[in-house]
């Protein structure tokens, strides 16, 4: 859409609420957002409160704190502002969503709902059965969130996704299992005695889905891999930390090696605690058969949330040492809070957030150092680590790149965002790449300097499948959202400085 010098752009005000006005035309005629000022009446400033570089401020160990004035942005007029390569309607269902967790008034109905369509049995309320529910959710919280329905869907959506800049996706199916606590407690006594035939009709299925997704995907991209989707028989032999069975373990093997033959890499994904040394036992195992020592195929997921998680690491660093493979490292926070026993997790947001920051640190030093724990008889030999860093924290971001920066790593990093959240943190990371990259074509020697920074690989996490099967994965970013209100409302300022940015520029990027 285009709005015209002639167009009214008088931005009205609501309380608690935004509000987009259109002429019939199709042009905007109005705006609103309690709480916020008007700012960047440059189209080249990017918004706030990430309009600081991730890049750190020289070859020293130190980053740039993060902006809480949601004042004008002093960033050179001559940076491209990063959320301007997102389309208008991203932008507005990201302001919708941001909005609506963000506020107590609003989040609470939203919630409740969301748990009632994910657990209902209901056609009634199966989006999959209602096509109105269906309309309603896939032009919102699913198209915020996943990538598709239909193969045609998603190779649009990661095409869309590179064409921003985007390295590649982290690409999942959506079929998970999430367990009630009476339903953790009955793993142990399952018997799979009379439902051989499920079983494998399970698996099958799981199977099929993980490699169709495999073949969605590109040399370079990412596929996540849950292994609750393969059936009550997979989770019990996690939950006993029991090997797979025959028939689930040739179709991890068949998944593996298409992995190798496509050259996508697999993450393991982390799962709720009932069943996660099993997946750990498992990730190690598949880890020794399908790394090699130059490259990982298959990445654990290790959440820094956890109490245990540094020990967990270094356990896998020494086998990755002893093995001659490589370890596949994607560190996240955690996404099981509603459901993980509470002592597990750390008392404290500020110990998770340092147990993250130095678990990270360590591995881009590649060095044994605090939190993990020193080898038996010194530190010896780092092993070769791949790492994905998948974090909505943007002081974390800044503290990896510094830390990059400064320690000159070696190690192979890549940079992950969901789908959908913390656009503000992904896009200036894309902007930055870029800017390495036209250094790297300069001749100059300031120029040469700046080709000297680390380099930056960044993807985007999103799930595809029918919108139905969605709903559980859907819930989750809810819960993640609702736990991280500060976070949030960060990216709901940054949005809505995009969208002012826009208006005061008089163009709207078309969907």
């Amino acid at each position: 859409m285009l709005i015209t010098r002639s167009s009214p752009t008088r931005l009205l005000s609501s309380r608690g609420h935004f509000s987009l006005a259109l002429s019939p035309t199709g042009q905007l005629i109005a705006a609103s957002c309690s709480h916020f000022r008007l700012i960047h009446t440059s189209k080249n400033r990017p918004s706030p409160p990430y309009s600081a570089s991730l890049v750190p401020h020289n070859g020293q160990n130190a980053y740039h704190q993060p902006q809480t004035d949601t004042g004008a942005s002093t960033t050179d007029s001559t940076t491209t502002a990063p959320l301007s390569v997102l389309p208008l309607t991203s932008v507005l269902r990201s302001l919708m969503t941001t909005t609506v967790s963000s506020s107590p008034l609003l989040l609470k109905p939203s919630m409740a709902v969301m748990t009632a369509l994910a657990n209902s049995t209901s056609p009634l309320w199966n989006p999959d059965k209602n096509p109105l529910l269906r309309y309603i959710l896939k032009n919102t919280f699913y198209a915020q969130f996943c990538a598709g329905e239909t193969p045609q869907e998603v190779r649009a959506t990661m095409a869309g996704l590179k064409r921003i800049g985007f390295d590649g996706v982290i690409l999942g199916y959506a079929k998970e299992v999430v367990m009630e606590e009476e339903e953790e407690h009955g793993l142990s006594s399952y018997n799979d005695e009379g439902r051989q035939d499920v079983t494998k009709d399970e698996i099958k299925a799981w199977a099929e889905g993980t490699m169709q997704t495999l073949r969605l995907a590109e040399a370079g991209d990412f596929v996540a891999l849950k292994f609750t989707g393969a059936g009550l028989q997979a989770l019990h032999h996690l939950s006993q930390r029991l090997p797979p069975s025959p028939t689930l373990a040739d179709a991890i093997d068949s998944i593996c090696t298409l992995a190798v033959s496509r050259g996508v890499r697999l993450l393991f994904d982390a799962e709720q605690d009932a069943v996660q040394a099993g997946i750990d036992d498992w990730t190690l195992a598949y880890m020794r058969k399908y790394n090699s020592r130059e490259r990982a195929v298959v990445y654990g997921t290790y959440q820094a949330y956890l109490k245990s998680t540094p020990k967990t690491v270094s356990k896998h660093l020494r086998a990755a040492r002893e093995g001659g493979f490589a370890l596949g490292v994607k560190l996240v926070r955690g996404a099981y809070l509603g459901s993980d026993p509470r002592h597990l997790i750390h008392d404290t947001k500020a110990d998770t957030d340092a147990a993250y920051d130095g678990i990270a640190e360590a591995i881009l030093r590649r060095e044994w150092r605090s939190p993990l724990e020193h080898p038996t008889g010194g530190g010896g030999t780092f092993p070769n680590v791949q790492l994905v860093l998948a974090s909505h924290n943007a002081e974390s971001v800044r503290r990896a790149r510094a830390v990059m920066a400064a320690a000159a790593t070696t190690v192979d990093v890549a940079f992950g965002q969901l789908q959908g959240m913390a656009d503000e943190i992904s896009c200036q990371l894309v902007s930055e790449k870029k800017e390495t990259q036209a250094a790297k074509a300069a001749t100059t020697a300031a120029a040469a300097a700046g080709a000297a920074a680390p380099p930056i690989q960044v993807y985007k996490y999103l799930v595809w499948g029918s919108t139905g099967e969605c709903m559980k994965y859907l819930l989750r970013r809810a819960r993640e959202n609702q736990d991280a209100v500060q976070r949030t409302k960060h990216s709901q300022r940054a949005m809505w400085n995009e969208v002012v940015r826009r208006v005061k520029q008089g163009v709207f990027r078309r969907a």
